[in-house]
């Protein structure tokens, strides 16, 4: 039974005033490639790229990568409709989905492979989220397999941080050695503070 990846880029960058957060270069090439090739080291079996705004462009800087493509055509109508289509995608008999939103630079396939390796066979209800060391929790987010129906029936803007609400009790965390879990770049001033410590 496997464990998959939902990369997020789907959505519109509408605070980035302008530019595709997505398409930013980091070392070199675009947040969105980045991100994907973290998700292809990591031990998960599948990666599936929910895409749904400026497509092409963002299908462009996937091309070659061994990732299953989902497009969402109702992106407009928020995040949660972009992880209901990733979920829907699974291949039957997934024991876990890891929801990674794909403006995270920072995200290492060991961090991945953390939650990936916490998620305990015997345990389908189990949420894993990761959580810096001020405490704060942060993403991406691993659902065990019993929660793959509430994930595909999501609609609107919220994610999944419903999924988590109603079922506290099944969520445990797992200690991150730093504070990429919760950098993600989605403002002209998110990037300029992050390119003025030298990242590019």
């Amino acid at each position: 039974m496997s464990v998959a990846i939902l990369l997020l880029a789907a959505g519109a960058s509408s605070r980035m005033r302008g530019s595709d957060k997505l398409l930013e270069t980091v070392a070199g090439e675009p947040l969105l490639r980045r991100s994907a090739r973290t998700a292809l080291a990591s031990r998960a079996d599948a990666v599936i790229a929910v895409t749904g705004a400026n497509r092409s462009a963002r299908d462009a800087a996937l091309a070659g990568l061994p990732i299953r493509p989902c497009h969402n055509a109702d992106w407009e109508s928020g995040m949660g409709t972009s992880i209901a289509a990733g979920a829907r995608a699974l291949d039957s008999g997934t024991r876990g989905v890891l929801v990674m939103p794909a403006d995270m630079p920072d995200l290492t396939a060991a961090l991945l492979d953390s939650l990936i390796a916490a998620l305990p066979g015997d345990a389908p209800r189990a949420i894993l989220r990761p959580r810096a060391p001020s405490g704060e929790p942060g993403n991406p987010v691993l659902f065990g397999a019993a929660h793959i129906p509430a994930l595909a029936a999501l609609s609107g803007d919220e994610g999944a941080r419903a999924v988590v609400a109603r079922n506290r009790d099944d969520l445990s965390f797992v200690e991150a050695p730093d504070t990429a879990v919760l950098t993600d770049l989605d403002t002209p001033e998110a990037w300029a503070a992050y390119r003025a410590k030298g990242r590019i």
